[in-house]
């Protein structure tokens, strides 16, 4: 059984570990240096208990499957109603459903919180990804072409957006995720 729980600062070594493979053999992500566990650390508190870092775990707790989380869209104050999303699973646990319910529960999360949407930039291709996030309601938004550089080739990114609520006039501020915890609608 796979639990989702919300992370913390001592799940930076796992976390890290699992996201390393994509910044040193992948385009997936534009890092060209794999972060150590002191610097997941400090990206899992820069959150300060606003943004959701969720972790899945194997049914005992030992092992982290894969983590997802969200962080501000852009610093501008207009845009604190939008977040942006990322999701990476450990390289042998992929196709499992695994990413799915951990994309879940991000998502209902987020919509606790009262964000009105979520955006996922993805480098370009990456058709599982995209399946992925065109399953759980995404849309694509655009394309930047050739706007990374990493293993001998330019990348694009694509976004891919999805509406989380009806943004109201005026919205209401999102409510911390230390407020709202974790929300997993079964």
């Amino acid at each position: 059984m796979i639990r989702i729980r919300a992370a913390t600062p001592d799940d930076a070594a796992q976390i890290a570990a699992i996201f390393a493979p994509f910044v040193a053999t992948s385009a997936i992500s534009f890092e060209t240096e794999p972060p150590t566990t002191q610097q997941m650390r400090a990206r899992i508190a820069a959150s300060k208990g606003f943004y959701p870092w969720l972790v899945a775990t194997s049914e005992d707790e030992d092992a982290i499957l894969g983590y997802a989380f969200a962080t501000s869209f852009r610093d501008r104050p207009a845009y604190r109603y939008v977040v942006e999303t990322a999701i990476y699973i450990a390289g042998d646990i992929k196709r499992k459903g695994v990413g799915r319910l951990l994309y879940e529960a991000l998502i209902d999360t987020l919509r606790a919180q009262d964000f009105t949407q979520a955006i996922s930039g993805i480098s370009l291709p990456d058709d599982a990804l995209i399946s992925l996030h065109e399953s759980l309601g995404f849309r694509r938004a655009g394309v930047y072409r050739a706007v990374g550089y990493k293993h001998g080739e330019w990348r694009d990114v694509g976004f891919w957006q999805l509406e989380l609520a009806k943004a109201d006039n005026p919205p209401m501020d999102p409510k911390p995720f230390s407020e709202v915890g974790l929300v997993r609608e079964d």
